[in-house]
């Protein structure tokens, strides 16, 4: 396991020799998204209410440069090519990964800031499906160089805004605000508190070193994908049980005895979850305000519980990590992302990251999974640019 708290370098590199072998000319500018890991906080983002991600070392990079004939041309060293016709986006004209930085040129236009066509080079060491984000890194990517390359200044709260605009309203994802945000705004040495009604952000320290902790990813191997309709399903059912309790959202449901009026067992057991999940956030931010991060292991785990029994996401391998891991010493776990494939996230004495990884390989192996992969993550910063 390697810990990583910096972009690699060689990244940008060479996504900067490639951008002049497919384009035939010089970059104008590189920037970089980090991918996200949410600490506590899974489901509460479209519900308006809190979260506490951190940004990953990992991310994505894209080389850019202007072009004049309204067009963005892209290519991804793991996705392939494509040509968008930015005067023609209406959602859902464009389809699969370019769907994300096409998105993101409409919902900048339907803004009022006028973005220029551009060609555009990708890479990527953030793995794609595994709960890190991967489609929010690339539209913060694309929207830091379409911004600048453009000459138009967008604060960053706004730019999230309308970087989940693009997934909601074109690509047709109902995500919540969280993945943006921490995309934009994380620090260094810091996960981020978010208030997803108000978009009101707060860095919290996260000193892992100080408390002798590390946080450990296990990627289960199972991948998802949000568009499958599962995430929108639940989304759907958070919207019943706001309409039956008579709330604004969820965010405003403070009290579990409120949800006997709810008719369905099913409805009842996702509202259950997301106000629980809102009062775990804000104590795990509180706990690590008073430095007392080895705290929030108990809260993370009964967040997975949640999120297993009551919002039903889980998925059996990631049912198997965090009880490996909790068996050999962590702290707390928990799956992490929208569910239904992914990762886990585990906080660990560091002393104990290796017996940790060890449970997990050999639990995987007794069932016949796929071997997971295992990598510690360091609280990284937001997007930049980088040349």
């Amino acid at each position: 396991m390697k810990l990583r708290d910096t972009p690699k370098p060689l990244l940008a590199d060479e996504v900067c020799d490639r951008f002049g072998r497919t384009f035939d000319q010089l970059p104008e500018g590189i920037w970089r998204a980090p991918g996200r890991v949410n600490i506590i906080g899974e489901h509460t983002d479209y519900n308006e209410g809190f979260v506490l991600p951190m940004a990953l070392s990992e991310g994505v990079v894209v080389c850019a440069a202007r072009r004049s004939d309204h067009r963005l041309v892209l290519s991804s060293r793991q996705a392939g090519s494509a040509v968008v016709e930015l005067d023609n986006l209406t959602p859902g004209s464009v389809t699969g990964w370019a769907g994300y930085a096409a998105g993101v040129a409409w919902a900048l236009r339907q803004a009022g800031y006028l973005v220029l066509g551009a060609s555009i080079a990708i890479d990527s060491d953030l793995p794609v499906g595994v709960g890190l984000s991967s489609s929010a890194a690339l539209e913060c990517a694309i929207a830091l160089a379409l911004t600048e390359l453009s000459g138009v200044t967008v604060p960053r709260t706004e730019l999230a805004r309308i970087a989940r605009q693009a997934e909601n309203d074109f690509v047709g994802v109902p995500s919540g605000i969280m993945d943006q945000t921490a995309a934009l705004l994380c620090r260094a040495g810091h996960a981020l508190l978010i208030d997803c009604r108000t978009d009101c952000a707060a860095a919290v320290s996260l000193d892992l070193t100080s408390a002798n902790r590390c946080l450990m990813i296990i990627d289960t191997r199972i991948r998802h994908a949000l568009t499958d309709g599962k995430y929108a399903e639940r989304n759907r059912e958070c919207q019943a049980a706001a309409r039956a309790l008579g709330v604004r959202s969820l965010r405003d449901a403070a009290a579990e005895e409120e949800l006997a009026s709810i008719p369905s067992e099913t409805i009842r057991r996702r509202a259950r979850h997301v106000i629980h999940e809102n009062r775990r956030v804000l104590q795990a931010a509180q706990l690590l305000q008073e430095g007392q991060l080895a705290g929030i292991g108990n809260l993370m785990t009964a967040s997975h519980t949640s999120l297993r029994d009551d919002f039903q996401v889980s998925w059996p391998e990631a049912d198997a990590a965090v009880d490996a891991a909790i068996s050999a010493g962590a702290d707390g776990a928990r799956m992490t992302g929208g569910g239904f494939g992914g990762s886990v996230i585990a906080l660990v004495p560091a002393a104990l990251s290796r017996t940790v990884a060890t449970s997990a390989r050999h639990r995987f192996s007794e069932n016949r999974w796929q071997e997971p992969t295992v990598t510690l993550a360091a609280p990284s910063g937001g997007a930049c640019r980088i040349r």
